[in-house]
């Protein structure tokens, strides 16, 4: 299963919660290429093994499961111990994890993931600021260090240079790295990223999990006009 897309055409990740099996099945209509199941934003978790395996079995979209941190803009209300169970406990039916740099039990997870050979997204998330470009540079750097398959970085931009600084970090990086500056601000990333070394970019199928996410076919005519695949 390919998961790193191509440096031409990132891969566009529907980021689903709520019904996630009525999400997929929209999602998959409107053209993603990847499905994200947000476990913090669900209502129960008690019946989210089986849906992740109909969703598996029926409709061909590589899943990453993500419990995200409350302090990286996530919902996940209970102990890091049961965060950590949730994911490891579904692992074996996705295709990737993802889990934060700054998560006390992350080398738990990724080694979890690298036992059962699943990707693994490294993720970082400010909802402040950008910082400096040798620091953004530093913790995508960070993030393949520990262990990510691909190293992600969200950030918030109050100017041009804060989003000039965070695709030119991507650029700079060696390894498949997602790079998104949030808000209206940084919404064009969403699409450009992709042309400065972002192999991923994340959509939604109707309400927004993160500032400035735009739908996934929206997402995908842009891309398609701002992409050219090699033959």
């Amino acid at each position: 299963m390919k998961l790193f897309g191509s440096v031409d055409t990132p891969l566009v990740v529907a980021a689903i919660s709520g019904n996630v099996i009525n999400n997929a099945a929209l999602a998959s209509e409107l053209g993603a290429d990847v499905v994200e199941i947000r476990l913090d934003l669900l209502d129960s978790t008690t019946s989210i093994y089986d849906s992740i395996s109909y969703i598996t079995e029926n409709f061909s979209l590589p899943v990453i499961i993500t419990n995200r941190l409350a302090e990286e803009g996530g919902g996940w209300k209970e102990s890091e111990l049961k965060r950590v169970e949730l994911l490891t406990t579904l692992m074996p039916l996705s295709d990737a994890v993802d889990i934060e740099l700054k998560a006390p039990l992350r080398d738990v997870v990724i080694n979890k993931a690298k036992e059962l050979d699943k990707i693994v997204i490294v993720s970082a998330h400010d909802f402040i600021e950008t910082k400096p470009l040798d620091e953004l540079a530093s913790i995508l750097k960070e993030e393949h260090r520990v262990g990510g398959d691909i190293s992600k970085l969200a950030v918030t931009p109050h100017s041009s240079q804060d989003v000039l600084n965070l695709l030119q970090a991507g650029v700079a990086s060696h390894h498949p790295v997602c790079t998104i500056a949030m808000g209206e601000l940084g919404k064009h990333t969403r699409i450009i990223a992709g042309l400065y070394g972002s192999v991923l970019t994340y959509a939604s199928v109707e309400e927004a999990t993160a500032s400035g996410q735009l739908r996934v076919d929206t997402v995908k005519k842009l891309i398609k006009l701002f992409y050219q695949k090699k033959s």
